[in-house]
């Protein structure tokens, strides 16, 4: 059986997998096993482990046909330097070391337009209905700890990523009460301008509850205060975006509004960015966010939002708004496109 490798690298944590390519193109995994980055001085190393633990590949066995790598971090001419580790890693290097044919290294919220056209019914969700045009770009978001941003573009061999640092533009109000919540997270926060994804991620969310309460319990009262104060203090375990997320689906009134004016914003970020692209072959939303908020994505404060572009509204209604629900699809993505460059 072809075997390709695929991994998923970030700062704390690696995961490796190994699948195999069945008759008829198909992807099944074999095996897959997450790594401590930081236990290791390289990647090299930790792929030659794994693959001799594997009784389907290494240890005298074919090796994999390709590897894709994705990586934390912006990937130029087939090389890396990870934001949050202190790898340099070089494709053509690590086919050398590790006998692998074809590698590529990919960035990580990149690589994941490689994997949405396979995706299957449990890896993903509707948000929205619309008729995508599969010959024209699509738009892949992805709210988690930041916000990543990718286009997908269609050529003659599938799909071609393009990343993008769209998070990292001017976070633009719509009104007064969005213009008060940028200038109080810029004071907080120290900066002289605010980018989009210090609003628009799930950080962005426990931002938004955090200039909520400075405002409307001064005095620390409100239920949510006490893991406000642990979030800003960064103690172990603490995760305001996720107890707002709670509160929220409890009714709690300052939750409800913090998520509300959340996805509002999130939602016009998705229109201008859809809009820059022409993305008529859809828009999917990934990220931490995506699978937990499934039904706030879908009501009005996100989908209207979305909508709101004035007379290019018609453009954004044809389009349809797809979430990723697949914890693993940075892994499954990454395999996807190790399957490509055999056909390259």
């Amino acid at each position: 059986m072809t075997t390709l490798l695929a991994g998923d690298i970030g700062g704390t944590k690696t995961l490796l997998a190994l699948y195999g390519l069945e008759v008829g193109g198909s992807l099944s995994l074999l095996r897959s096993q997450r790594y401590p980055s930081a236990a290791w001085d390289d990647l090299a190393p930790m792929v030659q482990a794994f693959l001799a633990e594997n009784p389907q590949a290494g240890a005298g066995d074919a090796l994999p046909a390709a590897a894709c790598f994705a990586v934390a971090g912006p990937v130029q001419a087939g090389q890396a330097r990870l934001t949050n580790l202190p790898w340099r890693l070089e494709a053509s290097a690590l086919a050398q070391t590790t006998g692998i044919p074809a590698v590529e290294l990919v960035n990580d919220f990149a690589v994941l337009i490689y994997g949405l056209p396979h995706l299957g019914a449990h890896q993903q969700a509707p948000i929205r209905a619309g008729r995508p045009d599969g010959a024209e770009p699509l738009l892949v978001l992805g709210a988690g700890t930041g916000l990543g941003v990718a286009w997908g573009i269609p050529t003659g061999l599938g799909l071609k990523a393009v990343p993008s640092e769209g998070a990292h533009g001017e976070f633009a109000p719509r009104n007064a009460t969005e213009w008060a919540l940028k200038q109080w997270l810029a004071a907080d926060l120290g900066l002289e301008r605010l980018s989009i994804e210090r609003v628009v991620s799930g950080t962005g969310l426990g931002h938004v509850a955090r200039w909520l309460l400075s405002s409307r319990d001064p005095g620390g009262s409100h239920p949510l205060a006490a893991e406000r104060r642990a979030w800003e203090r960064g103690e172990a375990g603490a995760d305001l975006p996720a107890a707002v997320a709670r509160a929220a689906a409890a009714a709690e009134p300052l939750a409800s509004e913090a998520l509300q004016l959340w996805l509002g914003a999130y939602g016009s970020v998705a229109g201008d960015l859809a809009l820059a692209g022409l993305s008529r072959g859809g828009i999917w939303l990934a990220g931490g966010t995506a699978g937990k908020l499934l039904e706030p994505l879908r009501s009005p404060a996100f989908v209207e939002a979305f909508l709101a572009k004035g007379r290019l509204r018609p453009i954004l209604e044809s389009l349809p708004i797809t979430a990723v629900i697949d914890p693993a699809i940075g892994q499954y993505s990454a395999a996807c496109r190790a399957r490509m460059l055999l056909a390259a």
